[in-house]
Parts: structure tokens; C-alpha cells; sequence
């Protein structure tokens, strides 16, 4: 069999990437059904459900560079006549069909690979290039975007799968000719078909246009923010009167999930704030910091994390630091309590600070045993999920009388 394409068939190149193109199809659609199904409730469902998604992103960024060798390929190479030119709508359809299957071959795993390089989760992909795209930054907004296109395109691709195989068995059945023959493994077709000139641009002028229409049935659907209903109704928080004002400032934590750091941020808390900074020993203030715990946002996994199992956010809306603000030689140190899912602990929270013209920039961590807080219970292997959790604060800050 030659390795390239006649006017009358497939080479083994085309049937080759043509084939092994099929069966990653029906490899990784199945497996990101499933693993996007399955529970993560305890430490074995997780690991269950991350093994399946890490061999579907696998497969699925194996799918994209297939396809992109087998496009570069098919530019090479002559392109076998349809055996029916003269049944123009039929053919027209078939070249709509097959940049469809061409075009969504590329934008399915290429709009997956950037959800999963913009955001922190769990599933890594089974590689030694990293986890990122060049370009790519880590962004929810992003993310949820990509997550939507993703499945917009993956039904394209269904759709698009479900017509090809539809044709081919028609071809095969009703019409009874080779159209199917030339594509498959040792098969050899010798006729010659009928001359047709191709139309160039018609076919994938028309491709573009169902992207386009499908592209809009998602946005009817509300598919490229569902994130924004994954958090539960964060609670208004009251406003506070402190002698320092935060103008802008991070509260983050980091938690390490099969393997990998991920970090998210809360976005609505407040912090009343009073403090001397002449005071380089002893007392030198007080903080009382109140957050909305359904604001954060922690990757992949910011629905896991606001669940019963963990920060319970519908039980426990707020949680609440309170502490005496220390200066010593060493720096100073925020010592008192926090309050988290209903569970009062002692938090020390060492932090450098600057003070200048009455603004104070300030940075400081801590690090908390989630299991002290009831969060996680569940996840006892700390292989999957750290019991350690970094909280950091890096805030600036006014003087009211400023």
C-alpha cells in the first residue's frame, strides 16, 4: 500500500492518522463523561476521579498534536474525488462535515488544555513539559471561558462524528460504492472517480458559520460563566470604622492537592485595624478581620471547597480573626484567635510592616492544620490533600486622619 494519497484513495499516512484519530475520540470523550460524573466525597473517589481526568487531559493533548500532523499531512497530499460529484449538496455536506471534524479536532483539546493551564486543580497531565501555555496566565475568568468553549466545540464534534459515520454508512449500504473501501486498512480501490473541481472557500465559509451559531447557542446557555454559580451567596459583610483604612490587599491560601500547590483568594473581607506604630515593644494595637467565606476562589477546586466536608460555606458564611497586634525587636506579630467553621483556635500571625506617610504596607503568613478546623475530614491521605494550609495576607493601608 503507498504511504500517499491518489485521486482514487487514502495512503497508509491518511488512513493511519485517520484511524488512530478515531479511537482517541472514542477514548477521551467517554473518559472526561465519566471522571466529570463521578463523586470526589472521600480520598478514594478523588483519587478515582483525578486518575480519570489526568488520562483524559493526556489523551486529549496526545489528540491535538495527532491532528495537527495529520492536517499538516492532508495540505501535502492530493485529495481523493468524491465518487458522486455530481450530486452537488451531498458533497457540499461532506466537505462542511469534514472541516467541522478538522477544525473541532484542534479547538476541542486546544480550548480544554487552556482551561486547564488557566487555572489550580487537581489532574495534571501525564507529561514532563509542565502544566502551563505560553500566553496563558492563570485566571478564573479565563478558565470558565475556556470551560465553555470546550464543551461547545466538543459538541460540534459530536455532532459532526455522528454525520461522518452517517454518510459512510450510507455510502456503504445504500449506495453500495467505495467511499468507505479507500479509507479502510488493506483495502485497495483502483477505479478511477469522476473529475471535480472542489469548491475552495464555500465549505469552509459555511464550517465557520456553524461554530459561529454554535458559539451563540452556548452563550444563550450560559456556558462560559457557569463558575460564577458554583460559590455560594457570599454574605454582605458590614462596614467597618477603622482608624486604617485597607486600600488594597490579598488574603490567600495555599493547600497542596495531589501533589500540586494550588492558591485562591478570598475577595470580600474586612479588617478594623488599630494600631501605634511608635510602639516598637509590647502592645501596639489590634485587629478584628471578618470574612465572607463563599468569595473564595481556589481553581478547579472552589466548588470542593466551599462543600459540607470543607468549609461548609452555607453553615458557616463568615469566619472571624481577632488578635492584639505585637511589636518586638524581631517584628511584629498578630496573636489571637480564629474562628473557622464554628471552631475557635489560637492563630499566631507573624508579618513584617512599613509605615511611611501614614501608609503602611504590610506582609505576613502563618501556616494552620486544616483537621483542627473539621475541614477535610474525609481526605485522610495527606498525599492527596496537605493538611497544612498557608495563609497570606499582604494588604496596604491608610491612616483615617490621613
Amino acid at each position: 500500500m503507498p504511504a500517499t494519497n491518489t485521486s482514487a484513495q487514502y495512503g497508509f499516512v491518511a488512513k493511519s492518522f485517520h484511524w488512530l484519530t478515531a479511537l482517541g475520540i472514542l477514548i477521551v470523550i467517554p473518559l472526561g463523561i465519566i471522571a466529570n460524573d463521578l463523586p470526589y466525597d472521600t480520598a478514594e473517589q478523588l483519587a478515582d476521579k483525578a486518575w480519570l481526568f489526568s488520562l483524559h487531559k493526556t489523551v486529549g493533548v496526545t489528540l491535538f498534536f495527532v491532528a495537527l500532523a495529520r492536517i499538516a499531512w492532508a495540505i501535502t497530499q492530493p485529495k481523493p474525488a468524491p465518487l458522486h460529484p455530481e450530486r452537488r449538496t451531498e458533497t457540499l455536506l461532506a466537505e462542511i462535515v469534514h472541516w467541522l471534524l478538522y477544525g473541532s479536532l484542534v479547538l476541542v483539546p486546544l480550548s480544554g488544555w487552556i482551561h486547564h493551564a488557566a487555572t489550580e486543580g487537581f489532574a495534571p497531565i501525564w507529561w514532563p513539559f509542565g502544566q502551563n501555555l505560553p500566553l496563558v496566565p492563570e485566571s478564573l475568568a479565563l478558565a470558565e471561558t475556556a470551560a465553555g468553549l470546550h464543551i461547545v466545540f466538543e459538541r460540534v464534534l459530536v455532532v459532526s462524528l455522528i454525520l461522518h459515520i452517517a454518510g459512510a454508512i450510507k455510502h456503504t449500504v445504500i449506495d453500495k460504492d467505495d467511499t468507505l473501501a479507500r479509507m479502510l486498512p488493506r483495502r485497495r480501490v483502483t477505479a478511477t472517480p469522476p473529475p471535480h473541481r472542489p469548491r475552495k472557500l464555500v465549505p469552509p465559509v459555511l464550517a465557520a458559520l456553524v461554530w459561529a451559531a454554535a458559539l451563540g447557542i452556548g452563550s444563550l446557555f450560559g456556558v462560559y460563566n457557569q463558575g460564577g454559580a458554583i460559590a455560594a451567596e457570599a454574605p454582605a459583610l458590614q462596614e467597618v470604622e477603622s482608624d486604617w483604612v485597607v486600600t488594597e490587599g490579598t488574603l490567600a491560601i495555599t493547600v497542596r492537592q495531589m501533589g500540586a500547590d494550588v492558591t485562591g483568594s478570598f475577595g470580600d473581607w474586612t479588617a478594623d485595624i488599630t494600631f501605634d506604630d511608635t510602639v516598637t515593644d509590647g502592645a501596639a494595637g489590634s485587629v478584628d478581620v471578618e470574612i465572607a467565606i463563599a468569595s473564595i476562589t481556589l481553581g478547579s477546586v472552589t466548588a470542593q471547597a466551599l462543600g459540607a466536608d470543607y468549609f461548609n460555606a452555607d453553615a458557616f458564611p463568615t469566619a472571624q480573626f481577632s488578635a492584639d497586634i505585637l511589636s518586638n525587636q524581631s517584628g511584629y506579630v498578630a496573636d489571637g484567635t480564629l474562628i473557622l467553621k464554628g471552631v475557635e483556635k489560637p492563630v499566631t500571625l507573624p508579618f513584617t510592616l512599613t509605615v511611611d506617610d501614614g501608609i503602611a504596607v504590610m506582609q505576613g503568613s502563618t501556616t494552620l492544620d486544616r483537621q483542627n478546623f473539621g475541614i477535610g475530614d474525609s481526605m485522610t491521605d495527606e498525599s492527596q490533600l496537605g493538611f497544612d494550609v498557608i495563609v497570606s495576607v499582604d494588604l496596604t493601608a491608610e491612616r483615617r486622619d490621613q
